[in-house]
């Protein structure tokens, strides 16, 4: 395996015998698995259904949306499950497109991934959580204010709800950095609590239905233009159904890879999938659909029609066990992917050490936590996965062609798992990613023109170190 290191038991002789620390096979298929599904389900079930309904008031549509957005997940799933055991090693998809296109496209996906979409969704995730932290503390709200700092002309005000966010990045970053058999427990503790409380949705539907939902018409009149809306609403999901190769990225720490990569990644997108679709239908019978748009807590507002005012409280509860176990997934699988690209020399060297002792990459562990921090200190976040979002479909069409691409440049390659349905699912896959990257172009010239900019601003890292192991 090309750059990889794998674990040595956990004890004094060992390490006596091998001073060189370095990372321990320690995540089992069930581990595995809970790593995918917590990667994945966040904050989007609870907050995305109101607006997608205002774009396309439309419960069979909607239900479609979510069935579909799924099934591109879930094919991308068994696209990247092939990869994940010919190359079952720290990085993923980073590595895939290594192998395929070589060091700059995988160097470009790991500048933009780790410094803006996983710094920046951690932040914003935490964020969210401070949000809804404050629905039991009201006093730690974003109505109180803690600090304002003046940076030149800049004023940047510190809020409460920031600090605890920064509080849950911080305790994450701690229990990953101890450990990943730490890391990996704490996400399927919270990922088993987070499926929980979604569960109680269909149950509180069992206890009372207030709403038969309308099946037809199925494009109601009042939608000018059904198929653009379908789009929109079909983006929303896509989105909410984001991270299924997370657990690629720490793949070299998945025992027994060749067996348990591909059954965690279809597993957890069976759950994921049943999940969204089941508790979107429960959405469209506690609601009208005259209530459901444009809702923004769509999650409290079904419980309470469904319960009242305490069925919100335990969905409040839920989205924050959700956030927060979202969080822990990403820092576990994404300090991986700063790991990888250090250990090819194409980020700083620091972040490939492993500590003797934890076996964890932990300077990548605490620097990703720290940028994370600090974007949500600042607010920036927002404004830079906005500029992203382009660089980000577009690399997931990548990752779908990588595929196609090692099928023909390395035909003889041991294939432990070979995608299912190859070729259609992954060519379904890549044509729903070419539907994102088209769709985005489109929808937000401007910010994916930025993002393409944000790519160019990478070179001169790339140039750099590149430079310096060529040197070396």
């Amino acid at each position: 395996m090309k750059g990889e290191v794998t674990g040595t038991p956990r004890n004094t002789d060992s390490r006596r015998a091998n001073p060189v620390a370095t990372l321990e096979r320690a995540i089992g298929p069930v581990a595995a698995t809970l790593l995918v599904v917590g990667g994945i389900i966040g904050s989007g079930i609870f907050l995305t259904t109101g607006s997608m309904a205002q774009a396309l008031p439309s419960a069979p549509l909607l239900l479609l949306a979510w069935i579909l957005g799924s099934l591109f997940a879930l094919f991308g799933a068994l696209t990247y499950a092939e990869m994940a055991t010919m190359y079952p090693q720290s990085g993923g998809v980073y590595v895939y497109l290594r192998e395929a296109f070589g060091p700059l496209t995988a160097f470009l996906y790991g500048w933009a991934t780790v410094l803006v979409v996983l710094a920046g969704g951690l932040a914003a995730v935490a964020v969210g959580f401070a949000d809804y932290f404050s629905y039991f503390f009201p006093s730690l709200s974003s109505a109180s204010v803690v600090a304002d700092f003046r940076l030149g002309g800049v004023v940047i005000r510190i809020t409460a709800n920031q600090l605890v966010a920064v509080a849950a990045l911080g305790m994450l970053g701690a229990i990953n950095y101890v450990g990943v058999r730490s890391g990996s427990g704490v996400n399927a503790v919270l990922t088993v609590a987070k499926l929980t409380g979604l569960a109680l949705l269909p149950l509180f539907a069992l206890w009372n239905v207030p709403v038969t939902p309308a099946w037809t018409p199925i494009v109601p009149a009042e939608t000018a233009s059904p198929l653009s809306a379908f789009g929109v609403a079909l983006i929303a999901v896509l989105w909410a159904a984001e991270g299924y190769y997370m657990v690629t990225y720490a793949a070299g720490e998945v025992r027994d890879p060749a067996r348990n990569l591909p059954r965690a990644l279809t597993g957890g997108l069976l759950i994921v999938m049943t999940v969204y679709v089941g508790v979107n239908l429960v959405y469209l019978y506690a609601l009208p659909m005259e209530e459901l748009r444009g809702t923004t807590r769509v999650a409290e507002a079904a419980a309470t029609a469904m319960v009242g005012p305490v069925g919100a409280t335990l969905i409040a509860l839920t989205v924050l066990v959700s956030t927060l176990g979202a969080d822990a997934a990403v820092i576990l699988s994404g300090s991986r992917l700063c790991y990888a690209m250090a250990k090819d020399r194409l980020f700083f060297p620091a972040a490939s050490a492993v500590h003797p002792t934890f076996q964890t990459p932990h300077v990548a562990i605490v620097g990703l936590t720290m940028w994370s921090s600090l974007l949500a200190l600042s607010g920036s976040y927002e404004q830079l996965f906005t500029y992203v979002v382009f660089a980000s479909v577009l690399f997931s069409l990548l990752g779908g062609l990588a595929l196609f691409r090692l099928r023909r440049i390395r035909p003889d390659a041991e294939r432990p798992y070979r995608a299912w349905g190859y070729p259609v699912v992954p060519a379904l896959f890549v044509l729903g990613a070419l539907f994102m990257v088209v769709n985005t172009l489109v929808a937000r010239p401007v910010e994916s023109i930025a993002g393409l900019g944000l790519l160019v601003l990478g070179l001169p890292a790339y140039w750099y170190w590149n430079g310096a192991r060529t040197r070396s």
